[in-house]
């Protein structure tokens, strides 16, 4: 029983050093990127970006070699007010109707520890791009129980200035750092056929 059970050890070890990395599209049904900033002093207000649209290449072998690309639709951005949406979306903010999405590229993942992470990457807001960098906790590697497909969830959180991006009306006595907080998950994607398959199965 206990060679059994070893064998089962070594097999499982084996199985995750050589895992190859895994493709998961971000569910923006299940993703909230929520940022925070002081108004005045008096409040604490937020935005929502909702309706991403991302992937994440995440290798459970080597996690220093994963990714994420993200792009976020400004016309998802939504400050839970109709005059403050009209406010953010004008040109005096974001300017959605000429640059109408924000996107993060990552360039660098650090391990921290088995379930934390920092990713580093270049955010790109009104055509301003800058590095900024995430602290991610892994919440869950496994099948996703009402799919029945592998899937992956986390958690992240970060500092932005708008004033390096283009959205610095009345910093200073509205709050320049901006605090972000970002839950997602998302879904292993099937792999690609190699190119000699999908050639043949279209002859």
């Amino acid at each position: 029983m206990r060679k059994t059970l070893l064998a089962a050890a070594l097999f499982a070890i084996a199985g995750s050093a050589f895992a190859a990395p895994v493709t998961y599209k971000l569910d923006p049904a299940h993703t909230d990127v929520i940022a925070t900033w002081t108004h005045f002093g008096f409040s604490k207000p937020s935005a929502h970006f909702g309706d991403i649209d991302g992937t994440l290449v995440y290798d459970a072998a080597k996690p220093e070699a994963s990714s994420v690309n993200v792009t976020l639709p400004l016309s998802g951005l939504n400050g839970f007010s109709d005059k403050f949406n009209e406010h953010l979306h004008s040109a005096t903010f974001f300017d959605a109707t000429k640059l109408p999405s924000a996107t993060f590229k990552s360039t660098q993942v650090e391990v921290v520890d088995a379930t934390h992470l920092k990713v580093t990457g270049d955010l790109t807001i009104k055509d301003n791009t800058h590095p900024v960098t995430l602290d991610v906790t892994l919440n869950g590697l496994g099948e996703q129980p009402m799919l029945k497909v592998p899937a992956i969830g986390f958690n992240a959180t970060g500092v932005v200035k708008r004033t390096d991006f283009g959205v610095g009306t009345f910093a200073g006595p509205v709050s320049d750092e901006v605090q972000l907080s970002i839950t997602t998950e998302g879904y292993a994607q099937p792999a690609a056929a190699p190119a000699a398959a999908v050639a043949k199965k279209k002859k």
